[in-house]
């Protein structure tokens, strides 16, 4: 990339921020500008990594000297939920040049991690490779794979993660990967309290020295001010709310559409049709009538803060097994504080029309959930 494409690239990130502000999706924030200008130098510190590196790989043509560059110190940003920390940072990835990059939640991508560790010791006890440390060797895999890796939602509450975490980014900057994460909490405040915390701490010491710090700290939560203003609960069934249901999804992700992502489980995943800026949109056929159960609602929930539940039918007694499963996913959605958006045939009340049976007595909490899920209290806090 020559200096000329570095500056388009800036321009890019800049426009995609820019045009927001001029639709009227967000309003221009300052800490929000500050985190634009610092992305954009990143993205320039990059663009100059990428030319640097093919410049070196022709030294012995041109005689010029191929010693490593600097690698660009990366990002963590951090700050309180609803501030654009995703959306800023998903219009970064979106903007980079390079082929090789990743995006992930990071619970994902340390479930993929320790997947990757698991497969290979197998293999060594199996003699089919010879190096016994499997950490390493997945370290430098993922590298392979991704120059630039982009984290969502940075947070270390297992310990088989916390005990791997050093060793395994240790790997993965001396590949020179560049880490750019978001989170809700400052780098000192990962893990806190968690099991034998003291042998992760040189982690957090490893992390601040490849990465820099940066508080997001918007004035406001403009995700809570959007849904404060939109209709949560919308029925009939009809193109009138679906237009309705496409306009709240566009206000909160400033995406026309999502992009697929599917959820790790044990043994198998969870496939999401759309997911963009921490919202979930699904039908009510893939949430209910196909077999799920509460891991799956609860994988959900700790990936997105708002979820789109699209086509709500009225159920009968032999809908039970959907009713059941919409039962536990309002409940999951609920204990979890995760916001939802959703289109229905009818009213919450008249969703179950069964009045006999387990689903019958249940529903009643149901329904009195939904209506609490549409006010401004629950969605305020």
């Amino acid at each position: 990339m020559n200096s000329r494409q570095a500056r388009k690239a800036v321009s890019r990130l800049k426009l995609a921020y820019n045009s927001l502000i001029d639709e009227g999706k967000i309003e221009a924030d300052p800490d929000q500008l500050r985190l634009v200008s610092r992305l954009d130098k990143l993205l320039v510190e990059i663009g100059r990594k990428r030319l640097s590196k093919k410049s070196s790989a022709l030294g012995w043509l041109f005689n010029k000297s191929n010693s490593k560059q600097e690698n660009p110190r990366g990002l963590y940003i951090w700050g309180d939920v609803g501030r654009g920390k995703s959306m800023l940072m998903d219009m970064f990835f979106d903007a980079l040049p390079n082929k090789r990059k990743r995006r992930a939640h990071f619970n994902d991508f340390m479930q993929d991690a320790q997947e990757r560790i698991h497969a290979h010791r197998k293999a060594y006890k199996a003699g089919e490779v010879k190096e016994e440390d499997p950490i390493p060797v997945v370290g430098r895999a993922l590298a392979a794979e991704a120059s630039v890796l982009c984290f969502d939602e940075f947070t270390v509450t297992d310990i088989a993660d916390a005990m791997i975490l050093g060793r395994l980014f240790k790997t993965l900057f001396e590949e020179r990967v560049i880490i750019v994460a978001t989170s809700n909490v400052v780098p000192q405040n990962l893990y806190a309290n968690g099991l034998n915390r003291n042998v992760f701490l040189p982690f957090i010491d490893q992390l601040e020295s490849n990465v820099d710090v940066f508080e997001l700290g918007a004035r406001t939560d403009y995700r809570l001010e959007k849904l404060n203003k939109a209709p949560v609960f919308l029925t009939p069934l009809n193109e009138e709310t679906s237009a309705a249901m496409q306009a709240v999804w566009v206000d909160l992700t400033g995406k026309q559409r999502g992009k697929p992502e599917p959820l790790a489980l044990k043994g198998r995943t969870f496939e999401i049709p759309e997911i963009a800026s921490g919202v979930a949109r699904l039908g009510f056929n893939a949430l209910c009538k196909e077999p799920r159960s509460a891991a799956d609602y609860l994988a959900l929930a700790r990936r997105v803060h708002t979820v789109f539940i699209i086509g709500v039918p009225v159920m009968e007694r032999s809908d039970q097994n959907a009713a059941k499963r919409f039962i536990l996913l309002i409940d999951t959605l609920y204990d979890n504080h995760i916001r939802a958006v959703i289109s229905a045939e009818a009213e919450p009340e008249g969703l179950y029309i069964a009045t006999s049976g387990t689903e019958a007595f249940e529903f009643k909490r149901t329904i009195s959930r939904l209506h609490e899920m549409q006010s401004v209290e629950y969605i305020g806090q």
